[in-house]
């Protein structure tokens, strides 16, 4: 199972510097993937920019949208071509993770409608693939593809995957996702789709004296949208070493291929901190 970190891009207020440092310490520590979380209507960076700056400054590790609220965005010509930019200058490092997403505010700010974002999620997955085997908007490359992702908790979403995904993001502890796996496979299978999907799984971590303040301070914050409901969300983020090497022993026996922690503080420390919990797996 490979191991990957998601950049703080949506936590506290990283400066441009910081984030860079993190995706380079990410890398050096060995880490398979630097992800982002994305969201419109929050203090953070937008996905595919941070991800470019990531890209400018590292050469091996796999570049993820985990996942993109593709829906929200308006024109998804211009999403194209953003996403097949970022995968050219990262010499097709890039995953294109993407969900239809549940926080009405980010469609609001985008104008798009949120009650048929699934219809239209389809519509523009169909037109980023067609955009790019056509070549009209990626910059002149071998014709390499991003790989694409679908996150999101329904069956649409696992349909969704398997008409037009390479593989499934899952956010939920090992047992949510031993069970999501089997039918992402069911699904995948059902559809006449060769091989396998890829298996991804998501969970937040802090590490350090104040980790429960920092999961609390964070993750609470951040879904604060889902009302008593956002508690949790903090009760399932990884505080403590132990909790750590669990949950990772766990995804690997629900059949992981990919675990990607997210830190909740942008402290570089808590790359150090994590890579000395998990360094069997880098």
């Amino acid at each position: 199972m490979d191991t990957g970190v998601a950049l703080p891009s949506v936590v506290e207020i990283a400066s441009g510097r910081e984030l860079t440092g993190w995706a380079r310490s990410a890398e050096e520590l060995g880490f398979s993937t630097l992800s982002v979380v994305d969201r419109l209507v929050w203090p953070g960076y937008e996905s595919l920019t941070a991800l470019a700056a990531a890209a400018a400054v590292t050469e091996r590790i796999r570049l993820a949208t985990q996942v993109l609220i593709a829906a929200a965005r308006a024109d998804v010509g211009v999403l194209a071509k953003q996403a097949a930019s970022v995968h050219r200058l990262s010499h097709g490092r890039l995953s294109l993770g993407v969900a239809a997403g549940v926080r009405r505010d980010d469609y609001e700010l985008t104008g798009t409608g949120f009650h048929d974002r699934g219809r239209r999620l389809d519509e523009t997955l169909a037109t980023l693939r067609r955009l790019w085997e056509a070549g009209r908007v990626a910059p002149e490359s071998d014709g390499a593809t991003p790989e694409i992702l679908i996150g999101g908790r329904s069956e649409a979403a696992l349909t969704r995957m398997a008409r037009f995904g390479d593989g499934t993001v899952v956010v939920g502890p090992p047992p949510a996702f031993a069970q999501r796996a089997r039918r992402a496979l069911e699904v995948w299978a059902e559809h006449g789709r060769e091989g396998r999907p890829r298996l991804i799984a998501q969970t937040y971590f802090a590490l350090g004296d104040d980790a429960r303040e920092a999961a609390r301070d964070h993750v609470g914050s951040y879904y604060a949208f889902a009302g008593p409901h956002a508690g949790r969300f903090v009760d399932a983020t990884l505080t403590t070493e132990r909790a750590v090497r669990e949950a990772v022993e766990g995804y690997r026996k629900a059949g992981c291929d990919e675990l990607v922690l997210i830190p909740c503080t942008s402290r570089p420390e808590q790359l150090q901190l994590l890579a000395a919990v998990v360094k069997e797996e880098l």
